[in-house]
């Protein structure tokens, strides 16, 4: 007799989609706000509601790992991805926030780079987690992603520094040097945690080999 202690109706797989899913749309969102300048409440809403979906998903990950038995890869490696993949989220949605509380919503050339070379890696971040359904097969393609993911961390470091270097030369007013500051780096800071994810994402190849 076979016992399965995997239940059919948990696939982990498909939840981790899902939460990729989720923070390519916060992203996506996150790029498009950026773009057009004019932030407002109805934006801002609109990203909570995202934030609030991949809540969710993660909420279920969390949910179903500590009902199952066997996993498809280590149960501390399927709970640091579904965290990391929500602080991706999460910091998408304080930027958007701290934004409007900081009255920051006019246009911005930097942060519209920035908003690119985030969507960019969080696309990168789902192709890898995404990948993990057969590694075997997509070995090649996540270990790619992971590497670009790595590249653009670097990117947005040399952007950080160049935007803050322009920021303390050319403002003058003290309070949006401290705000811009804060923004800038927040966004560099959804950067590291997306080179956190591929580094989870190289811990389970590393353990699947």
């Amino acid at each position: 007799m076979r016992f399965n202690f995997l239940p059919k109706d948990v696939n982990f797989f498909e939840l981790f989609d899902k939460q990729a899913d989720c923070a390519v749309s916060a992203a996506a969102y996150f790029k498009e706000l950026i773009s057009k300048g004019g932030l407002d409440e109805a934006a801002l809403q609109k990203m909570r509601d995202i934030e609030h979906q991949g809540d969710e998903v993660t909420h279920s990950i969390i949910d179903h790992l500590n009902k199952t038995f066997i996993t498809p890869f280590d149960r501390e490696d399927i709970h640091a991805l579904a965290k990391e993949l929500d602080d991706v989220i999460d910091m998408l949605n304080t930027i958007t926030s701290r934004l409007m509380v900081y009255k920051l919503t006019g246009f911005n050339k930097n942060m519209v780079e920035f908003a690119s070379v985030i969507y960019e890696s969080v696309c990168a971040v789902s192709c890898a987690v995404k990948g993990l359904r057969n590694n075997a097969k997509n070995c090649k393609n996540v270990t790619d992603s992971c590497v670009e993911i790595n590249r653009l961390e670097n990117v947005g470091d040399t952007m950080r520094d160049e935007m803050l270097a322009e920021l303390f030369a050319r403002e003058k007013d003290p309070i949006a040097v401290i705000k811009w500051k804060e923004i800038y780096q927040d966004a560099e800071t959804v950067l590291d945690i997306c080179e956190d994810v591929a580094n989870v994402v190289e811990s389970i190849q590393v353990k699947q080999a």
